[in-house]
């Protein structure tokens, strides 16, 4: 039988077509034994079983968003009926109940395989410090298949299933990502609830999400984004559908100075070719000095974060000490010299860290770095255990720490074969623009999806307005790119499109700033032209506030739109036009400010 690709607008296409899910179960369970590695999963499923639950769902139901797709699950997430091991035999329980997420994704269809190997107590970046022994890497078994999330990693990229869960704290849901070709989405701190989940730093760390497509994993994030109030870290974010990123963005990248490889010169070309794509897409590329982030990065494990491992483990560490590998437990158990005092010293560095950041970071919208900065082997690991584990860390450690957003996407692969892949980041709640960016990413070049044959789908976003929203049209500064628009992003506002007016419009450059604002002015037919717009939809929630940063004489009324269409946008009162400059025959606020420079 031919496979079919399992990504999930390939699986609801053919299940719409009338293929049983049990033919789409086989396929896993034949491709589980045609890949042969017994070290991805700690805990299969009997494959009866999820029949068993497939036959629970009734009739193919489009309106379930992953009916019938099969995911894994990383073995420090619960599943009912399940050990929950965290890679450890003597620490293992059997879970009562779903974890939160894990409950989420099957309340949407999703049907679980079983639990996946990991680092033990999801302590590594690289997926070989495991008693269940270590995952070959889907593309090359001579290259560690990374970690900790390295089972979820592997299934994806195997095209055993269409989505993994995994946790990430200092990288393990994005260098994993890297290492086998797929996407890995670390969301804000607190979209994802973490009950059900077995800590390594409960304070920085997240539920993460493998896919094959990034379309695939945001839909996965829009299914378990839903707010716990029994997760004390949980906060409510929106997950709203995909829409264009912004036409212009400013994305920082490392300076030349401070740029690491470690001799990598290939990887090196591979991050260049990533950040030319973004400049060709429109986005204005900034070097920024990442001294201060790697300062960041260094207090993850050198600092007293490895204390919040060690109060998850510590009842195991005094009872039976050799249960745990001794590179884990050697890591670990560096918080044994640790004061509380050594813990309020970490935090108080941590701030004065953040703040040294803070003007390099100011005016980006995010950055992009390389997932990793070199590959390391299975050998490399035996020769040297700790220096590529901490050398994987070089772009993640900070991300967690200083509280950003983050999506591994893959990129053309490098000159040698080996995957591409970098990393976006934001601020907290600003994954749907990672992923939106991301889109434009995984698109490049010629690639297949992990260690597939599948090609990497074309997937068109529409441009509609998103439920619960008041789609805005912005003329300005408010505009992507220009000095006004954090106002909306703030607010979870999503760029939806390009539009003009109708030509019933005249158009000023009202005195004052900055910023420099202009002036949207309605005159009659005939008396006017086109202006260049820009249309973001807001959640209704945040309208309100929104309205009180618009200052007179400007306000918000109904646009015209050059299609025959109305939208709410800025519009100018008459009387501002005494003295403000008439710039009409720009009719685009960009090309006003070109004009100027």
């Amino acid at each position: 039988m031919t496979d079919i690709a399992l990504t999930i607008p390939a699986l609801h296409a053919a299940y719409a077509a009338g293929t049983p899910v049990a033919r789409v179960i086989a396929q896993v369970y034949d491709r589980i034994a045609e890949v042969g590695d017994p070290a991805i999963f700690i805990t299969l499923l009997p494959q009866d079983e999820v029949l068993e639950a497939a036959r629970a769902l009734g009739p193919y139901d489009p309106a379930r968003s992953l009916w019938g797709v099969p995911f894994a699950v990383k073995d420090n997430v619960d599943v009912a009926g399940c050990p929950t091991t965290a890679a450890c035999p003597a620490f293992a329980y059997m879970a009562v109940e779903d974890a939160f997420v894990v409950a989420r994704l099957k309340a949407a269809g999703a049907l679980c395989i079983g639990k996946t190997n990991l680092d033990q107590f999801a302590t590594g970046l690289v997926g070989v410090r495991s008693p269940y022994g270590v995952p070959l890497n889907a593309l090359d078994a001579a290259i560690v298949p990374g970690g900790s999330s390295a089972g979820s990693a592997v299934a994806v990229a195997q095209g055993i299933v269409t989505l993994a869960l995994g946790t990430d704290t200092a990288g393990s849901g994005r260098v994993p990502a890297a290492l086998n070709n797929i996407v890995g989405l670390k969301p804000s701190l607190g979209a994802l609830s973490a009950t059900g989940v077995v800590p390594a730093c409960r304070s920085i760390e997240t539920v993460s999400i493998f896919g094959l497509t990034v379309q695939d994993a945001w839909r996965a994030y829009q299914a378990t984004c839903v707010y716990d109030p029994a997760d004390a870290y949980a906060r409510p974010f929106a997950a709203p559908a995909l829409s264009p990123a912004p036409p212009v963005l400013k994305v920082g990248i490392p300076s030349p100075q401070s740029i690491r490889f470690f001799g990598d010169v290939v990887q090196s070309a591979s991050f260049d070719e990533a950040v030319s794509l973004l400049g060709s897409s429109g986005a204005v590329i900034v070097e920024v000095d990442f001294a201060p982030l790697y300062a960041v990065a260094a207090m993850l494990y050198d600092g007293a974060w490895v204390a919040e491992r060690y109060t998850v483990i510590e009842d195991l560490l005094k009872s039976d000490p050799e249960a745990i590998l001794p590179v884990t437990r050697k890591i670990i158990c560096t918080a044994e010299s640790l004061s509380a005092a050594d813990a309020f010293r970490g935090m108080y560095r941590l701030k004065e860290l953040a703040r040294l950041a803070e003007p390099s970071l100011a005016g980006l919208d995010l950055l992009c770095v390389p997932t990793i900065p070199t590959f390391y082997t299975v050998q490399d690991l035996k020769d040297d255990p700790v220096t590529p584990n901490s050398n994987f860390g070089t772009y993640t450690n900070f991300v967690n720490l200083l509280n950003m957003c983050g999506l591994a996407v893959p990129t053309p692969a490098r000159s040698d074969g080996r995957p591409g892949s970098v990393t976006l980041l934001a601020q907290a709640g600003q994954d749907h623009l990672l992923a939106a960016v991301a889109l434009g990413l995984e698109a490049a070049g010629d690639r297949t999806l992990g260690a597939t044959q599948w090609p990497v789908p074309a997937q068109p976003l529409s441009p509609a307005p998103l439920a619960d929203t008041i789609t805005i049209a912005v003329c300005g500064a408010h505009m992507s790119g220009l000095p006004l628009n954090g106002d909306l992003v703030a607010r979870g506002a999503v760029f939806v499109g390009k539009a003009r007016t109708n030509a019933d419009y005249r158009f000023y450059a009202l005195p004052g700033g900055p910023p420099y604002r202009p002036g949207l002015v309605r005159v009659e037919p005939g008396h006017g032209a086109e202006i260049a717009l820009e249309l973001w939809a807001m959640p209704l929630a945040g309208f309100g506030s929104f309205m009180q940063t618009v200052p007179s004489p400007l306000g918000i009324g109904t646009v015209q739109l050059s299609d025959g269409g109305k939208v709410y946008g800025f519009i100018c009162e008459n009387r501002a036009t005494d003295g403000a400059r008439d710039i009409t025959d720009f009719a685009d606020w960009r090309r006003f400010l070109q004009d100027q420079s």
